[in-house]
């Protein structure tokens, strides 16, 4: 089994670190729970050590990110992404996918855009609800004021599926030795919304995903078929020796 998964076209979901309010730097929305959708914002000293913990244990020659076996990094438009990018792959590893045309900023990883919701707490939106006289609130049914609907982040990142399945789907059984892992650097609402719809879910579907600031989670295939994309629940490491 460790076989068949070792080979099969493999989708890595890389979430920012912490980020600020702004280039100031006055308030850290990230981390008082403050809705960071278009809001252009820098990682925190925290933001950054996160992204560069998770680069040492999975990215690099024969680790579970190995940049030989990439074929596309795909990257959020937002700068906080953008320097995450930087740091999961370091100055050299990130200069050389670039000069192999590898690296392209990906419009539909941009953040759910929070239209009159952007900045505020979900208690602060809530209260701006009830002025209006409306229900309690879910993102993934009611979408935001102002901003995108659930039913338009689908159709951008069911876009996005699309173009990787079909880079993926000759390689099911790595036929062609042709390096198709596909690393996706976006945010929390975005990659969770784009595992729902990687498994054919619909938004509003009774699925909890969580995934830390500066973590990693993948996807892939059973089977080696196209058809039945999966999320794997645990991974394992390679080894090395500690002599």
């Amino acid at each position: 089994m460790a076989d068949k998964v070792s080979i099969t076209p493999r989708v890595f979901l890389a979430r920012h670190g912490k980020n600020l309010q702004c280039p100031e730097g006055q308030t850290e929305w990230t981390m008082s729970g403050r809705y960071t959708g278009t809001t252009e914002m820098n990682l925190t000293d925290v933001g950054r050590q996160q992204v560069l913990g998770t680069s040492r244990v999975v990215v690099g020659t024969g680790n579970l990110i190995d940049p030989a076996k990439l074929g596309q990094v795909l990257v959020s438009p937002r700068n906080r992404a953008q320097q995450t990018f930087d740091l999961l792959f370091g100055e050299a590893q990130a200069k050389a996918l670039t000069v192999d045309n590898k690296v392209k900023t990906a419009n539909e990883l941009a953040e759910w855009n929070y239209g009159a919701y952007e900045g505020l707490l979900t208690s602060e939106i809530l209260a701006r609800r009830r002025d209006q006289g409306l229900d309690q609130w879910n993102i993934w049914e009611d979408g935001c004021e102002n901003g995108e609907s659930a039913a338009e982040i689908a159709a951008r990142l069911d876009t996005l599926i699309k173009h990787i399945r079909d880079v993926q789907a000759p390689n099911m059984h790595g036929e062609t030795k042709k390096a198709c892992d596909i690393v996706l650097i976006s945010h929390g609402h975005l990659l969770r919304a784009f595992v729902k719809r990687w498994l054919g879910c619909p938004m509003n579907a009774a699925l909890s995903l969580m995934l830390e600031p500066g973590g990693v989670g993948v996807l892939s295939y059973e089977h080696h078929n196209i058809r039945e994309p999966a999320l794997m629940v645990g991974i394992a490491l390679p080894f090395r020796d500690r002599a």
